[in-house]
């Protein structure tokens, strides 16, 4: 019997037939602007809300915002799509551009009906509240009411949402078109090629130490030739932020990006004091690995590089067969949604040029469905990002019982989910593990994980606090973003690294994201918050599927502080929650020290 071949490509024609230029995609935009002149009219007859027989009046609202959100989101998240699988489509550009307008006008429209909700008397606000039409939806209703009252008037943040589709989103999406622009050239196996830049930076795990050397020396030489592109782009886009933050009389960058993700400062603070208080093992781990390379310390290109010749490579069905594999002892349901996922189309996986770099999930709301968007080659590296990004597709699908209202999850915990599923395949590789070079080479996959999560990630949010801070002064240059980043990958580290990469603010997409502030330490969050939630799963088994679903259906309408205690009786608010989690990684890294010790 064949085992099934899943496609590599994946299937955006269940959505729009015939890619950016589809006739049913330019009608179903028009449909949605036509949706956003509608409402504009409905908002200009609201008015604040003087009894609870206004409850009607709140309800027919938020089914109109729930129809525009869920039409606008498909829109631009196929738009998106496109625009991944092939950065030279120009049409699909031109859309971003055109959906750009749409998000703005509608942010807009939420904005007038935010602080038409902030004016409701509060003992009229609670009693609507507590209606049944609006009982369901009171901790997001609330949360929109809290935010206007942080805001400036509607008509100055209206003006500043106009302002930044052709300002603010303008300079993210210039990034995307000047990384897309960018030709690596090398030599590997005797053969010239010309890579782009998803390619060039999946040579960062090749088994051959030249390579990986050229490939990084190579990559780092086009972020220079075009630093000062970049550090143009990145300055903007702070000093939009910044300019905005001032005017509204917030005095910490922080500020937004904690709102966003539901979670309070001494949370944060608390997680970067543990990590900080422990990277000990993990530089050992770093010094043990430079000298199985044969290296007096760590260089930033050796990074990912393989300890072990025995490490596996899984061609895309491989991988797929895996993963599924170890979903299903985990939960029938987790495993039967990715195979469906796998079976429809819903991933992008093959190797070519023309896409951008990295990975990530989207999800189609009005269809249901997701599509998983990155550049398989083979790697366990790949094997645990696909995996990864399968778990994210699941916790759409764990919320789709639930109203559109109460599925709006941050990235802290959307990170989570990702997380667990990633976690479920990476400690399964090394469990069957055929031999001990095997088992190293796969716990040394796991350890790359907790460094990228305890110490890259570290890096760029020293680096982009700091920068941040000297924005405040003007224009920092890109010799001084070199500085700013070598220093900070030098602490985050703890100085295990030789060499550096000075251009890591150019190369990385996440600092260029103009939806969300802060792309970083919701990462380390969702790392260290998934492995409370997989110890339990290890002690219940399969029994426990049910109470991760539940756990995942809670994460819109609860701050991260109150989903812990829900539903993993933890103060995340303490260093001792996340010191939990850190002994776990360390104990891979222990094992890992002593296999390799062994060995000699």
């Amino acid at each position: 019997m064949l085992e099934q071949a899943y496609p590599l490509v994946w299937d955006l024609d269940r959505f729009f037939k015939g890619g950016s230029s589809s006739p049913a995609l330019r009608t179903h935009l028009d449909e949605v602007k036509a949706k956003l002149t509608a409402f504009e009219s409905i908002l200009q007859e609201l008015s604040v809300p003087t009894s609870v027989k206004d409850v009607h009046q709140i309800e027919n609202i938020i089914n109109e915002v729930k129809d525009i959100a869920l039409n606008l989101s498909e829109g631009g998240a196929v738009i998106g799509c496109f625009l991944a699988q092939d950065t030279t489509d120009k049409k699909a550009a031109l859309l971003q551009g055109e959906v750009g307008s749409m998000y703005a006008k509608f942010s807009s429209q939420m904005l007038v009906i935010q602080q038409v909700f902030s004016k409701t008397e509060e003992t009229i606000w609670q009693e609507l509240l507590q209606t049944e039409e609006l009982s369901a939806f009171a901790f997001v209703l609330n949360e929109w009411r809290e935010e206007a009252k942080k805001m400036l008037s509607e008509k100055e943040e209206d003006m500043i949402t106009t302002l930044g589709v052709d300002g603010y989103h303008a300079w993210g999406q210039l990034y995307d078109l000047l990384v897309g622009d960018i030709r690596i050239k090398l030599t590997i196996d005797g053969e010239k090629k010309e890579l782009s830049v998803g390619q060039a930076n999946n040579l960062s795990s090749h088994e051959d130490a030249t390579i990986r050397q050229e490939s990084f020396e190579a990559l780092e030489a086009a972020w220079t030739e075009k630093e000062e592109f970049f550090a143009k782009t990145l300055n903007h886009l702070a000093g939009f932020r910044l300019a905005i933050y001032e005017k509204r009389g917030w005095d910490s960058v922080l500020q937004e990006p904690l709102q966003i993700n539901r979670m309070k400062q001494e949370t944060l603070d608390a997680m970067w004091g543990a990590i900080s208080k422990n990277k000990g093992p993990f530089v050992e781990y770093l010094n043990k690995k430079s000298a199985m390379l044969g290296e007096d310390g760590m260089h930033w290109y050796d990074l990912d590089a393989p300890v072990s010749a025995s490490t596996e490579k899984m061609d895309f069905q491989q991988g797929a067969a895996f993963i599924l594999k170890h979903f299903k002892e985990f939960g029938p349901k987790l495993e039967a949604f990715s195979r469906n996922a796998f079976e429809q189309g819903w991933i992008e996986a093959e190797d070519r040029p023309n896409k951008r770099p990295g990975g990530f999930c989207t999800d189609m709301p009005a269809s249901e469905e997701s599509r998983i968007f990155m550049t398989y080659s083979g790697s366990m590296s790949n094997v645990s990002t696909l995996a990864h990004e399968l778990g994210h597709a699941f916790h759409s699908y764990a919320l789709r019982p639930v109203h559109w209202m109460n599925r709006q999850y941050a990235m802290g915990v959307a990170e989570t989910a990702s997380t667990f599923a990633e976690m479920i395949v990476a400690d399964a590789a090394v469990k069957e593990a055929k031999s001990n070079d095997e088992k190293i080479a796969l716990l040394e996959d796991k350890i790359q994980r907790s460094v990228a999560f305890f110490m890259n990630i570290h890096a760029r949010f020293l680096f982009e606090t700091r920068f941040y801070e000297e924005r405040k002064n003007g224009i920092v240059s890109a010799a001084r973003l070199n500085e700013l980043m070598e220093t900070a990958q030098k602490e985050a580290y703890g100085d295990a690294l030789i060499t550096t990469h000075p251009h890591f603010w150019a190369s990385k997409l996440h600092f260029y994201i103009t939806e969300v502030p802060f792309y970083n330490f919701p990462y380390t969050f969702g790392y260290l918050f998934s492995l409370s939630i997989y110890a339990k799963a290890i002690n219940e088994g399969t029994n426990f599927e049910e109470k991760y679903i539940a756990l995942l259906q809670d994460t819109a309408v609860m701050t991260v502080e109150d989903l812990a205690m829900k539903h993993l009786e933890e103060d995340i608010t303490k260093e001792a929650f996340w010191i939990k989690g850190i002994d776990l990684c360390i104990q891979d890294v222990n094992e890992f020290m002593q296999l390799t010790n062994a060995k000699g």
